[in-house]
């Protein structure tokens, strides 16, 4: 069995780490370069970097910070926001990132997807998901431009597309969970796990060690992302993988 993974985000606007709740209520939370040292010291086992509104400002990711964060690392460093071609991949990737996400750009031209995956691998390809109930329908619908516009995607069509398209995992975000603490949308996530082959990272509600038990053992999820609780130090990925390893959740 594969362990699994805790993954800090750093969700980065105008070069400062911020987060939100349901993707609004933006506030500071700190230094990117700052941030990823002490996550990598913490034991972290990868990191995702997103610049947050590089896709709703149409602009590019902001490779300096990139390359500052990158050569701070030890751990696997993911990058998105404004990734919209091959070559801003491989921009990105040169600049010390080990996989790209991709979210906006691959629901609008799911090409994309495919581009990379040839070119580079599937497991540098991440597509990332973010996910809003949606009543009327009675399922999960996809967003794009950092959570502002919703999409004529259901979230489990367009993450088995994405599958087939080249993607080596899915980045999950419930919106509807996103900044609550209440704990990841253990729903949606089951059913993304059950639908792909690909390893599934869970994001959206952590608010404690046992939100990522409960994601782990109930929806399956290969890995647990989380923002807030570790930036503004209500626990840390340190206490988080001890509390799993106590309740024989098998982590690195």
């Amino acid at each position: 069995m594969l362990a699994k993974r805790i993954i800090p985000c750093l969700d980065v606007k105008d070069g400062r780490v911020v987060k939100g709740i349901q993707f609004v209520s933006i506030r500071d939370a700190g230094d990117p370069v700052e941030l990823a040292k002490v996550y990598d010291e913490e034991g972290a086992d990868e990191l995702v970097f997103l610049d947050i509104s590089a896709s709703h400002e149409g602009r590019k990711t902001m490779v300096e910070v990139v390359r500052e964060v990158a050569a701070t690392l030890a751990i696997p460093f993911t990058v998105g926001g404004g990734i919209n071609s091959l070559e801003d991949m491989k921009r990105i990737l040169r600049a010390g990132a080990d996989k790209i996400s991709l979210n906006t750009a691959a629901v609008l031209r799911p090409e994309l997807i495919t581009e990379g995956a040839d070119f580079f691998g599937s497991q540098c390809i991440v597509v990332a998901i973010d996910a809003r109930f949606d009543d009327a329908k009675g399922t999960w619908m996809v967003y794009t431009h950092g959570g502002r516009k919703e999409t004529e995607w259901d979230v489990i069509s367009w993450a088995k597309e994405a599958v087939k398209r080249g993607a080596g995992e899915i980045l999950l975000t419930s919106m509807d969970a996103d900044g609550e603490k209440s704990g990841f949308n253990i729903e949606l996530t089951k059913a993304v796990t059950s639908a792909v082959r690909v390893p599934v990272i869970a994001s959206g509600g952590a608010g404690s060690a046992e939100d990522f038990v409960e994601v782990f053992e109930k929806a399956d999820a290969d890995a647990g992302l989380a923002a807030s609780i570790f930036h503004y130090n209500e626990t840390s990925v340190e206490n988080v993988k001890q509390h799993l390893r106590e309740k024989g959740v098998h982590v690195r």
